[in-house]
């Protein structure tokens, strides 16, 4: 459903399904980079000096790592993200642990607890076995016509609110609700449609003849088969096979990633009569009633031709098929809170076969991962009142008001660029709300009902308490400082509808900023992110929002013509890089995410310079200031897939994987003069083959 691409402009970072289910320990990492006493924040024993920086930069910044570093079984791949994540991830332990240990009778603190165990307590979940599910496949089954078929697709909606996950419960059901203001009217908050039904992470898995698709594809009908069996669903061999077969009917209707990162293109207000009109084939009056929806007349409806073609195939194919796969998704989301058989069986699919990662994680991390992301901001509020002081808050704030500044120079000083979309820009910079380590604002979970020992019914009521905690904000003020991510994410984001920036907590640490380090290697690490962030803004998606974060084109056309150029020669260049034998990457795909990474990584270099008032910088660990910021920019990407995570990633990210992340510095002039690279080395592009955006 490319949520994240169409809604929030993410990140330095945004490992996404493949990686953001599975970040673990990294052995060789950047653990030396915050090493006592080390002032560089350079992790010098990860680096190959053997090779010259200008063959291959990323082998030069992390070649030691990556050969002294094994993925663990657990994993799908490591990077230095995975690091920083390991000590988040540390911290929230301890945290929960610490609560459940108390035994609170209330509050949060209770919720916390009680989620937390029921998770963790798998012999209850063992000795409960699949009656929760057996009641809820029993009442799809009790579907007598296409009515209630639709009633109970409304009654599976729920709210989009994980940008970084696409291959989250959201896209098993039909459609999603992502509710946020109005692309048009920037004062008005509505729901937006959003295609979704199945169960694969994107719909080329369906259709790609390549023979990694096909072998996971082939995979997936006996995944499914296994399912329904758990599930008491008798002739469970071939009524998958129909499920599976009307899953490519709905893959086959869905939009593209790429067209789906057009926010002109799925900018489609609709009234509540046009869904009757535009989408037929479903009762509507009873979906929309299911999903909590029914007084509501104003939708955007992100891919429109989804829409009638999904409404179309609920009308044309059996709705004993449609209950099959109403039966299968619902074991295939609750899997997590179901016996072991349920658990191993949605692991050995989605965790070895789709990204070849060999072992389960632990129960206990896992338990841990659950609880922080529904009970996200209960966890967050403590987990900055241990862990975040207000020094690195002040810190950061310093930094985001430098790299601001070197992102307006830069406007100011482009040549190609006519002054009223220049004066435009730098509204938008200017304006550009950017939260820092937290909300202001806690989510209340009064309304979500945490039961002791009921794991199943937990997860369940976590998502129908988030659904609603969303559509509440339908009809209500724009609150243009919403965070959506918790504090202790690993992560960073850019909102183009609020104009606004997010910067956890959890990523404001060593690995990537060190209030002990050098300045730069703090600007060329947690820089670069800041500076990806503000870029977001200017890339192909964000330029196409005012600083009011209405959809709207404040550029010349001449204006507009060299930025599509520009942007063409960047996934030219990035879809030249050959990832796997055969395979390349996407730069059209990923062409938002490196045009922020190249204007971005220019923004911070700019900023780190003018923190040194005019004074030279020290050389540090035998290293200038200008290579200790790119070495550090190269090693804040470094990464290791599993094959089958690294075809998954090019197939559905929106991101170049982090090696191919660490050469957007072959487009920048000082890092040419940083290392001496001449035009013989590999990576050396000629000046008028640099792409400059921004």
């Amino acid at each position: 459903m490319t949520r994240r691409a169409i809604f929030l402009a993410a990140s330095a970072i945004a490992l996404l399904p493949l990686a953001a289910c599975s970040q673990g320990s990294d052995k060789g990492g950047t653990e030396a980079t915050a090493a006592k006493g080390s002032q560089s924040g350079i992790d010098v024993a990860a680096m190959d000096k053997s090779v010259a920086p200008g063959d291959d930069f990323d082998k030069y910044t992390n070649g030691s790592w990556e050969k002294n570093s094994e993925i663990p079984a657990d994993k799908s791949n490591i990077s230095s993200f995975s690091v920083v994540n390991d000590i988040a991830e540390k911290r929230t332990a301890d945290l929960i642990a610490g609560i459940a240990k108390t035994n609170p009778t209330s509050g949060d603190e209770a919720k916390i607890a009680n989620f937390y165990n029921a998770y963790l307590d798998t012999n209850a979940i063992e000795q409960k076995g699949a009656a929760a599910l057996k009641a809820d496949i029993d009442r799809i089954e009790a579907i007598a016509d296409k009515g209630a078929l639709a009633e109970a697709i409304g009654g599976s909606i729920r709210a989009d609110t994980d940008p970084f996950n696409n291959n989250n419960y959201n896209s098993e059901n039909l459609f999603g609700i992502f509710t946020t203001q109005s692309l048009n009217d920037p004062k008005t908050t509505v729901p937006y449609l959003m295609q979704g039904g199945i169960g694969l992470p994107d719909r080329d898995y369906y259709l790609s003849s390549d023979p990694a698709m096909v072998k996971i594809r082939d995979a997936y009908g006996p995944y499914v088969a296994k399912m329904m069996t758990l599930a008491g669903i008798p002739d469970a061999a071939a009524r998958a096979a129909k499920v599976v077969a009307l899953e490519r009917q709905i893959a086959e209707a869905q939009e593209s990633i790429n067209d789906s990162q057009d926010s002109v293109k799925g900018n489609n207000p609709w009234k509540r009569a046009d869904l009757d009109r535009k989408a037929p084939g479903l009762d509507w009056n009873r979906l929309l009633g299911a999903a909590k929806l029914g007084q509501q007349q104003d939708f955007i409806v992100w891919q429109p031709g989804t829409v009638t073609k999904l409404s179309a195939l609920v009308a044309s194919q059996p709705f004993e098929v449609w209950r099959d796969w109403l039966a299968f998704h619902r074991a295939n989301q609750m899997t997590d809170a179901l016996p072991n058989a349920f658990d191993d069986a949605h692991f050995a699919f989605y965790g070895a076969t789709l990204s070849g990662q060999p072992q389960q994680r632990t129960r206990d991390k896992r338990a841990l991962a659950a609880t922080s992301r529904w009970l996200g901001d209960a966890v967050g509020k403590r987990y900055v009142d241990k862990f975040f002081p207000a020094s690195s808050k002040s810190d950061i704030e310093r930094m985001v008001t430098g790299i601001k500044a070197a992102f307006e120079k830069k406007i100011d000083g482009l040549t190609w660029m006519a002054a009223p979309t220049k004066a435009e820009a730098k509204r938008k910079v200017a304006t550009m709300a950017v939260g820092i380590g937290y909300s202001d604002k806690w989510h209340d979970y009064a309304n979500f009902n945490v039961r002791a020992g009921d794991a199943y019914g937990n997860l369940d009521r976590a998502r129908r308490a988030n659904y609603e905690m969303q559509i509440a904000k339908i009809g209500q003020p724009v609150d243009k400082t919403e965070w959506w991510m918790t504090p202790q994410t690993v992560n960073a984001l850019n909102l183009p509808l609020q104009n606004a920036l997010n910067f956890p907590a959890a990523i404001l640490d060593k690995g990537f900023y060190d209030a002990a380090a050098d300045p730069a290697a703090n600007y060329g690490a947690i820089g670069s992110v800041i500076g990806h962030e503000i870029s977001h803004s200017f890339d192909n998606l964000g330029a196409t929002f005012d600083a009011e974060g209405r959809l709207r084109n404040w550029w010349t056309p001449a204006d507009l013509a060299h930025f599509q150029a520009a942007g063409k020669a960047l996934a030219d260049q990035y879809s030249a890089y050959e990832a796997l034998p055969g395979l390349h990457l996407n730069g059209k795909q990923e062409l938002g995410e490196n045009i922020a990474d190249v204007a971005g990584l220019s923004a911070a270099y700019d900023a780190y310079h003018a923190s040194l008032n005019g004074k030279p910088a020290p050389v540090i660990d035998g290293m200038s200031g200008d290579q200790r910021f790119f070495i550090a920019y190269g090693q804040s990407h470094r990464g290791k897939l599993r094959d089958a995570a690294l075809r998954a990633r090019i197939a559905t990210d929106v991101h170049a994987p982090g090696p191919w992340r660490v050469l957007t510095v072959r487009n920048l002039d000082p890092w040419y003069a940083a290392f001496k690279a001449p035009a013989t080395t590999k990576l050396y592009l000629a000046p008028d083959k640099r792409v400059k955006i921004w």
